[in-house]
């Protein structure tokens, strides 16, 4: 099973935590523990990435991930919490393993950003964010052209490095220019949160940020 360290704490995870509870009770009932499970593995790989002080060790530990998830195309999960809820939850709608790989690569293109930061970020938004969001759109039931740029956006934005926030900005620019079909709504809501993120006023858990949300699931703009 794959070793883990406690990860750093990270700021508001609180508040981060609540505005995430907020975005999964838009997905029909149904779907909602099939795009928990798939923002959880994200969620793991980034303490991966994060925790690594040493980043052979970093690889090392999503190399494991990589071959876990692949190995679900051909063999019943084993004993981990994540790749149970995988197995159950994203399979049965049309979700590789194979494909949840990919998410895999884009964040150990982080490990590597130091050399080569332009294609360690160009790596990480289409590995980790486009395809993210192209795999919750599927088990959402929906499509938009804009998928690709939210979720490159989100994934840039939630890195949460500085060499990463203009190329975040400029994907999530005109994110609301038209609505938001409902179905995606989860994922536009996502993507509208990154964007605070770039905002230091926009802090998370604030009253403004849970009433944009509203309005967005509402309007869809």
């Amino acid at each position: 099973m794959e070793p883990s360290d406690p990860a750093p704490g990270q700021p508001d995870m609180e508040a981060r935590a609540i505005e995430r509870r907020i975005v999964l009770s838009y997905v029909p009932a149904a779907t909602r523990p099939a795009l928990a499970a798939l923002l959880t593995l994200d969620d793991r790989l980034g303490e991966i990435v994060r925790a690594a002080r040493d980043p052979l060790i970093g690889q090392m530990r999503l190399t494991w991930w990589h071959e876990a998830l692949v190995a679900l195309d051909a063999a019943p999960a084993p004993a981990e919490p994540i790749l149970r809820a995988i197995a159950a939850g994203l399979l049965p709608h049309g979700v590789a393993g194979a494909a949840l790989g990919r998410i895999v690569d884009g964040w150990e293109a982080v490990l590597a950003i130091d050399s080569d930061p332009a294609a360690a970020l160009a790596v990480h938004a289409a590995e980790r964010g486009e395809m993210l969001f192209a795999l919750a759109a599927r088990l959402l039931g929906g499509g938009d052209a804009r998928l690709a740029d939210a979720g490159a956006g989100w994934a840039l934005a939630t890195l949460c490095d500085p060499r990463a926030q203009a190329s975040a900005a400029a994907r999530l620019a005109g994110l609301t220019d038209r609505r938001w079909p409902r179905a995606l709504r989860p994922l536009s809501a996502m993507a509208l949160l990154a964007r605070d993120d770039l905002d230091s006023a926009a802090r998370p858990g604030s009253i403004g940020r849970a009433a944009r949300l509203f309005r967005h699931w509402l309007g869809g703009r």
